[in-house]
């Protein structure tokens, strides 16, 4: 999927490049801008008679250069080119809404009447981009140390400070802007070709992040949806004086690398087991939310390596059918995890989000990472298929004869009731906890183990 993001990324800064070049064609159909002294962006000048056209192909240049940004695959030490760029897909966007009252250069009675503020505006945001293009071009070459994009920058410049000149002087702005234009067109396609083309050997997929402390009988923890591993601090201390504690962060999780494909019950029953002690040792499994579909699925399939259950404010099942499109957009997620638009949800988002559902401090930053939001956005979207697998494991595997605990959180126990009776377990009521008892009230979860 990586390399289809590549694909898609350069796709959408040429069709930038082609839009951001429609003036070619139109300073032929627009007599009345000066092709030698009037600026290109006068063609959707309001009294010009293709300036919807104009401004259309302005605003689409700049929103598809702003996609483009956004599928790029994050590599570290090159935001800040590609936050320049962003600026400039997007001032190019604004300065398309407000558009010059008139041909400003071209026309001598332009501005007798004087001008609106929308003329300023575009004047305003259309230097700004090119400050902004300008500045993504010196950064991004500074990193890729290439002799074209270091040529193409430093042509750029010149033609920038040519069009400077030339309207201080009052003659010649037309071609030095056409210039100018033309270098930051061919720029965006050099972008699409370098992402091609250029090595992809920073998209690399490791094993999970896992924490063990203490010594005794194992106790394997799997939080919720979203859940980290830092999350569970209290319970794991409290357990490391006697029990051998293995916390884990799923793939995009926590500190856990993005996986390659989305997740399936299967797999997650396979990464308990390999996280578990070996046979003949068994485990007690702490699962949250979701996870609990994990845990009960681990000990139908591996009946042998369970001491125990412990499942922590359980998740219905969902008994609707799965969804194609929930899988197609879902094997696309892992990958869109690792791409600049991901880092930047996360960047504004994250945190505040993670406050205020968990409650607790960040200390890692780990919800400023982008492969945080396409996990969660993944699981949720594997829910269907979660629930369709369980329900075929357990019409064909009974569940062994271990232990259950279930906690509920709140007044109503729900499904959880419900768990407790198939599974033959133990339901303990906790009508003072919100819905976060790893946090509330980790108490409680230690006694059931």
């Amino acid at each position: 999927m990586e390399r289809r993001l590549y694909v898609l990324a350069a796709s959408a800064f040429i069709v930038a490049a082609v839009l951001g070049s429609a003036w070619i064609t139109g300073q032929f159909t627009t007599p009345g801008v000066d092709k030698a002294h009037g600026y290109v962006t006068e063609l959707a000048a309001r009294d010009q008679p293709w300036m919807r056209l104009f401004r259309t192909s302005d605003a689409l240049s700049g929103l598809a250069c702003l996609l483009g940004v956004a599928f790029v695959p994050r590599v570290e030490r090159e935001w800040l080119g590609w936050l320049a760029l962003s600026a400039y897909a997007l001032l190019t966007t604004v300065a398309a809404v407000f558009p010059l009252d008139c041909a400003a250069l071209s026309d001598p009675a332009c501005g007798q009447r004087g001008l609106s503020l929308a003329h300023h505006a575009h004047l305003l945001t259309g230097a700004l981009a090119v400050g902004g293009v300008v500045a993504a071009m010196v950064l991004l070459a500074a990193r890729w140390r290439t002799r074209i994009a270091w040529l193409l920058t430093w042509v750029t410049l010149a033609a920038t400070a040519l069009t400077a000149a030339a309207l201080a002087a009052g003659r010649g702005a037309g071609l030095a802007h056409r210039a100018q234009l033309t270098l930051i067109a061919v720029w965006l396609v050099y972008v699409a070709l370098r992402l091609l083309v250029a090595d992809r050997q920073h998209l690399r997929y490791g094993t999970p992040h896992v924490v063990e402390e203490g010594d005794g009988p194992a106790v394997l923890i799997t939080a919720g949806p979203a859940g980290a591993w830092f999350h569970w601090d209290a319970v794991a201390g409290a357990l490391a004086g006697s029990r051998r504690v293995i916390r884990f962060d799923r793939p995009g999780l926590g500190l856990s690398p993005r996986s390659p494909a989305p997740p399936t019950l299967y797999a997650e029953v396979a990464r308990l087991a390999a996280l578990a002690p070996a046979h003949p040792e068994q485990v007690t499994v702490v699962a949250h939310g979701v996870a609990c579909w994990h845990a009960e699925a681990f000990a139908r399939l591996h009946p042998l390596r369970v001491a125990k259950l412990v499942l922590v404010e359980p998740a219905c099942p969902d008994s609707r059918r799965p969804q194609a499109a929930a899988r197609a957009v879902g094997r696309w997620l892992p990958a869109l995890g690792g791409t600049w638009a991901a880092t930047a949800l996360a960047r504004l988002a994250g945190p505040a989000a993670h406050r205020r559902l968990a409650g607790v401090p960040d200390p890692l930053g780990v919800y400023r990472m982008g492969k945080v939001p396409a996990a969660v956005a993944g699981e949720w979207l594997a829910r269907r298929d979660m629930a369709a697998d369980l329900r075929r494991i357990r019409e064909d595997k009974p569940f062994p004869e271990v232990p259950v605990t279930v906690l509920c959180a709140g007044e109503r126990p729900g499904c959880a009731e419900r768990l407790a009776d198939d599974l033959g377990g133990k339901l303990v009521r906790l009508p003072r906890v919100g819905g976060q008892t790893h946090l509330e009230d980790p108490g409680a979860i230690v006694d059931a183990v």
